[in-house]
């Protein structure tokens, strides 16, 4: 069992936590507020940090650095936007943090403001260190990872040029604190599909748009019974890419044969899988099943798909840098594999060694009435003790 953090340590973090979920973070809202706030507390311990600002004006990322050690040091990454909150149904304040049963409630306490408390209450400690770390470390705070990782991949793109690159990074999604060295990919897609109106009553005339973007899904539900058949990874829970649509939009009246419909849909690849490709495989289907005789009506009529968004699946194996401290530090022995997207995958691609380690259960992530363990935290501020211990050596 690990040891238990001193109370003070957990104070400060639950103190920090609390006025961390208070600002409103759903990736549509600023940021700039929360990141200011911690580059603020930073400076009050003499931690100097960089922000670099969104295009618009209201998002920021946030980097800062303890030690001034050889060898790239170690990122602790987190990400400072939470979901929406609106319409699910929350007994407290999803904005306030709620202590209960050994848990603390509200938005992001799991995903994963959680995680970023434990590094800024380490954060005192860490810095009494500075003077014998021989690995600096990093703290990693990026806006919009919700919708896509916006924010931490022109972070990324920094690295080695006005910001040093760490060496290692460690992911703090929520993951009961198990080493996860391995996690799917996500691709979002819009297929839109071009039809030819007419009146209802003379359906000869016209091509249905909505009725060619449902043979569209059905054959989206092929290619994953193909996928489930042909390509699993038992590691994963489902052990298979699987494929969802998520929107529909089309018509105009009753009477009228709907000339436009528009669907999203996306899929989680498995590692060494290319979404691209199951993309392809539609639109293949497109061209050799419903073209012809779509455009034998209308030649106007046309089905076309567009990548709305890419994150890469994560793979960093056993063996890694990064894999092997985890392991270490958190005393384990085993790797998981999980089916959810983290930042991870954007890191490991720039070449820095990455892990995904932290508190909170991903159950409780984008639930209403969300909430992490405080054993959750106790076990995170342990760990990240010993990665600033690790920092000296």
């Amino acid at each position: 069992m690990p040891a238990t953090p001193n109370a003070a340590l957990l104070q400060r973090t639950k103190g920090i936590l609390a006025r961390l979920v208070s600002f409103d973070t759903v990736s549509e809202n600023p940021n700039l507020p929360l990141a200011k706030w911690v580059a603020g507390y930073l400076a009050e311990h003499g931690i100097e940090s960089t922000m670099l600002p969104a295009e618009d004006g209201i998002h920021a990322n946030l980097f800062a650095t303890i030690g001034s050690g050889d060898g790239g040091g170690i990122g602790l990454s987190g990400h400072m936007d939470v979901v929406p909150v609106t319409g699910q149904p929350w007994e407290t304040d999803p904005f306030q943090v709620v202590e209960r049963d050994g848990r603390l409630y509200g938005r992001g306490t799991c995903d994963m403001k959680g995680f970023v408390a434990c590094v800024l209450a380490q954060v005192p400690e860490i810095k009494a260190r500075e003077a014998h770390l021989k690995t600096p470390v990093h703290i990693v705070l990026s806006y919009d990872e919700e919708v896509g990782c916006t924010g931490v991949k022109p972070m990324i793109a920094t690295f080695g040029k006005s910001l040093p690159k760490p060496r290692l990074v460690v992911v703090g999604e929520p993951t009961n604190m198990t080493v996860v060295n391995a996690h799917k990919g996500g691709s979002r897609f819009l297929t839109e599909v071009t039809g030819k109106d007419a009146h209802s009553s003379k359906p000869q005339l016209g091509v249905g748009a909505i009725r060619i973007a449902g043979e569209l899904i059905a054959e989206l539900g092929r290619i994953e019974d193909r996928l489930k058949a042909t390509h699993t990874d038992p590691r994963f829970d489902p052990p298979y890419a699987s494929i969802t649509v998520s929107a529909i939009e089309g018509g105009i009246a009753h009477n009228i044969i709907p000339p436009k419909c528009t669907f999203r849909w996306g899929v989680r690849t498995l590692p060494g899988m290319d979404a691209n490709a199951i993309a392809g495989e539609l639109q293949a289907y497109a061209e050799r099943e419903l073209l012809p005789a779509m455009r034998a009506v209308s030649p106007e009529c046309n089905i076309e798909t567009k990548v709305v968004g890419v994150l890469p699946p994560f793979s960093s194996g056993d063996r890694s840098e990064a894999t092997t401290l985890a392991l270490k530090l958190a005393g384990q022995n085993e790797t998981f594999a999980v089916p959810y997207g983290t930042e991870a995958s954007h890191f490991e691609a720039s070449g820095s060694s990455t892990v995904v380690i932290g508190p909170g259960s991903i159950d409780q992530a984008h639930q209403p009435n969300e909430f992490v363990e405080i054993a959750e935290l106790e076990k995170c501020l342990d760990f990240l003790g010993k990665v600033a211990a690790w920092a000296e050596t």
